[in-house]
């Protein structure tokens, strides 16, 4: 028996998240059906990050445990010939037995794209967010004000309590998480949120990137990140930005 770590990548307009769940096809059921198939084993994928519906992925990663003989490297490319299309292995390789993708120590890098102008580009629709912010709203300013999120974004740096950005529902320990780097990149209309952190509450990276556009848009200033942050008050923060313009870019093991 050994362990062998898949890093995945996925479009996920068309799966109703990550993780196996009965209402729905999800990307671990597909992938654990044609590993599967492929073995002819009982194949249960373990994943480091339960993506929500709608949500994509260049870098998450899952392990399986097989009695085939074929080396660890090899498994990319016998699967891909046999996942969907908006389903692909970009790695494989044999790890430890008791590696774990969840509860060895690393860091997750997610990017939130947010496109902002006067119409939408179809070709854009299920990757990223759009807004449009009208030139005619008090206080409200178009296009977004990047360098406020910017401003807005170093309240969040390091270690807090993020239950204000905890989505609804979440079953934790607790919400105390820590925040490595955020970056805020603009080129064209294009926005690009991304965010690096040793773990995330349940739509934490979402709820942080609608409140950025709020503070973008001139909905209050950059300062009132910190007034949300030390409410720990889900209610005080912006709205839980849309699944689709959230990628999960990739997970760094130490």
């Amino acid at each position: 028996m050994k362990r062998v770590k898949l890093t995945v990548a996925y479009d996920g307009t068309n799966y109703c998240g990550w993780q196996v769940q009965p209402n729905g096809i999800t990307v671990q059921e597909v992938l654990n059906q044609c590993l599967s198939e492929f073995t002819g084993e009982n194949i249960e994928t373990i994943g480091a990050s339960r993506t929500d519906a709608g949500v994509h992925a260049l870098g998450n990663v899952a392990v399986f445990d097989t009695e085939m003989r074929m080396p660890g490297d090899k498994f990319s490319f016998a699967l891909n010939q046999r996942l969907p299309e908006d389903i692909r292995i970009q790695k494989s390789e044999e790890v430890d037995a008791d590696f774990h993708p969840r509860y060895v120590k690393s860091q997750k890098t997610y990017e939130y794209r947010i496109l902002n102008c006067r119409f939408p580009i179809p070709t854009e629709r299920f990757y990223s967010h759009f807004t449009y912010i009208p030139l005619d709203v008090d206080n409200v300013s178009f296009p977004m004000d990047v360098e406020k999120m910017r401003e807005g974004a170093k309240y969040l740096i390091g270690e807090h309590d993020f239950k204000s950005f905890c989505g609804t529902g979440a079953q934790v320990k607790t919400t105390v998480r820590t925040v490595k780097e955020i970056q805020i990149e603009k080129s064209g209309d294009r926005i690009t949120i991304r965010i690096t952190g040793e773990g995330f509450l349940y739509n934490m990276v979402r709820i942080i990137a609608g409140t950025l556009m709020d503070i973008g848009g001139g909905l209050y200033p950059p300062e009132k990140m910190k007034e949300i942050l030390e409410a720990k008050d889900r209610k005080k923060a912006g709205p839980t930005a849309p699944a689709r313009g959230l990628t999960l870019m990739k997970i760094q093991y130490f």
